[in-house]
């Protein structure tokens, strides 16, 4: 999940299973894994609508949501052009997320219809689509496949109540004053750029109020707010529900007003408008891909034009149209593997640059989250990432996840080193050998951030306090197995060294390395030092909820 993807998500290692901070709106994929593995997961009967069937299967349940997949069967001898499917789900639960199909929803009355792009539906064909879901599960009603009664069901879980939007009319809608600006940093000085996920509404419970409470707000030049999808190598919205839809009530909302039932814009994107307007300086980016949605890029790569006519449109929606100052594109990765594997060819990632700059002109941001990979030949060498730069805003290595037990055995090494060191396991894993093969490409210093990961990698079964020990397996954390945030780890288990100018703590087995307010003073005046823009984080939940890392990093930067 940007971050959070796998060790290569910052530096290109083989690790595949992607890590917490790419998890996207698929929040504990691992728990609803382990789920299927047990055999939890149950296909529900096929149910007729004619001549079509409609299988909605448990995917699984992490405690605080659902996942489901749903199967549609053309059983009839001759081919329809699409399918539609349509059906209400009960107050207290919802989709919040989906793929391989287009989701309407009105109120808890829900229409899906088949991808324009999935073309003729043949006789006996079948196509799949699924959903990730706030709440319980809950039968639908009034479930209806082109037009035809069906009795498409889904399993009943213990999960606790997920997010309602039953509409409560009001004879007079509130209207929504203009909040009154704060001070903010000086637009001239050093990016500072944190990554907001937004899936993290749910489990997380962090929400765009929170940046303004933990005063991070003030601090901050620029928001990633991640992630779109990039579903069949268009621009498309992750989770609507998330985005635009989710009601706010008036003590969780960024200026104190309630959102109403009938009001065109709501969920993330209304809140991140009310804290741009009380912060006239920052600036909110709409970045796309991550590590569980960059597959659609190589169908971007070979339409570039069509790539960015679509995500021209969808940031530009008459809804939200004004909101986004720029786009990131988080492409994991360009003619290399990620979660799949691209052989776009080194210009590929160029391509789609130049046609987003093409489309969106010369005063729009585009910027990149790409690899951090600076060994002789790693992913930054796949790619010609400096030709691409000359059209982009800036640049972000993702100087994060070079190190983790999804190597298991250890040995024991940090999660973000800025520097090599003696022993470290990789050569080229570390921010210093990644900048400066950028630099080295020629890519200028000042259009390349410095990456910061609010969170930590773990090991358990650890008896070494220094780096380089064995382990029998990744340390417990709260959403996922070998990863924590940093507000949990600082007093769980706090620093007691560094290495390659970032923290690992030992307590009891585990071993954990991590950002701390005091290593991330030293990295910004590096940053400072080598020229570069800025810095930027994933992400900002990860934060303490007075913004400790956030005010070391705008204090080290200036």
């Amino acid at each position: 999940m940007h971050h959070a993807g796998p060790a290569g998500t910052g530096a290109g290692s083989t690790r595949r299973t992607p890590p917490q901070r790419r998890r996207t709106a698929l929040v504990a994929l691992a728990a609803a894994a382990a789920l299927v593995t047990a055999g939890l997961a149950a296909a529900l009967p096929a149910t007729a609508a004619g001549s079509f069937t409609a299988t909605f299967t448990s995917a699984g349940d992490w405690g605080t949501g659902h996942q489901a997949s749903v199967k549609v069967t053309n059983g009839s001898s001759a081919s329809a052009s699409s399918w539609t499917l349509e059906f209400d789900l009960p107050a207290g639960t919802a989709i919040t997320s989906s793929w391989d199909a287009d989701v309407t929803r009105t109120g808890n009355h829900y229409k899906v219809t088949s991808k324009s792009w999935a073309g003729p539906f043949a006789p006996g064909a079948s196509q799949s689509w699924g959903y990730v879901g706030s709440g319980p599960f809950a039968q639908p009603t009034g479930c209806t496949i082109n037009g035809a009664t069906c009795t498409g069901t889904v399993l009943p879980t213990t999960s606790p109540t997920g997010p309602t939007t039953s509409p409560t009319p009001t004879t007079s809608p509130t209207v929504n004053p203009t909040p009154t600006p704060t001070t903010t940093v000086n637009p001239g000085a050093k990016k500072l750029v944190g990554y907001f996920a937004e899936w993290g509404v749910y489990g997380r419970n962090y929400h765009v109020n929170n940046i303004k409470t933990s005063g991070s707000a003030s601090k901050l030049t620029h928001i990633l707010y991640a992630f779109g999808n990039t579903t069949g190598g268009r621009c498309s919205i992750g989770d609507s529900y998330a985005a635009y839809d989710k009601a706010y009530t008036a003590d969780q909302s960024v200026d104190g007003v309630a959102d109403t039932w009938d009001q065109p814009l709501r969920g993330n994107f209304n809140q991140l408008r009310k804290l741009k307007a009380a912060n006239p300086n920052l600036k909110v980016i709409w970045s796309f891909g991550g590590w569980t949605w960059s597959s659609g890029f190589t169908a971007a790569a070979a339409n570039p034009t069509a790539f960015a006519d679509s995500c021209f449109a969808l940031l530009n929606d008459s809804r939200w149209a004004g909101l986004f100052d720029g786009i990131d594109i988080d492409w994991e990765y360009p003619n290399a593997c990620g979660l799949s594997c691209d052989t776009s060819g080194p210009q590929a990632f160029d391509k789609v640059i130049t046609a987003l700059r093409t489309r969106f002109g010369q005063s729009f941001l585009i910027t990149a989250a790409i690899t951090a990979d600076g060994s002789n030949g790693g992913k930054i060498d796949a790619t010609d990432y400096a030709t691409a730069a000359t059209k982009l805003s800036w640049i972000m290595p993702m100087t994060y996840d070079y190190f983790g037990a999804w190597a298991p055995q250890g040995p024991t090494a940090p999660n973000a080193p800025l520097t090599s060191y003696p022993g470290i396991p990789q050569a080229g894993f570390n921010a210093e050998d990644a900048i400066n093969k950028l630099i080295g490409k020629g890519i200028p210093a000042s259009k390349i951030l410095l990456g910061v990961g609010f969170y930590g990698r773990g090991w358990t079964g650890v008896t070494q306090s220094a780096p380089g020990g064995s382990a029998t397996g990744p340390a417990p954390g709260t959403y996922e197995q070998g990863i924590e945030d940093y507000k949990v780890l600082a007093t769980r288990c706090p620093a007691t060294g560094t290495v390659g100018g970032t923290a690992y703590a030992k307590c009891g087995s585990e071993w954990w390395s991590y950002d701390t307010p005091a290593t991330i003073t030293s990295k910004m005046s590096w940053a400072k030092n080598k020229g570069l823009g800025g810095a930027f984080f994933w992400e900002l939940s990860g934060d303490t909820g007075n913004g400790a890392l956030v005010s070391a990093m705008r204090s080290g930067l200036g």
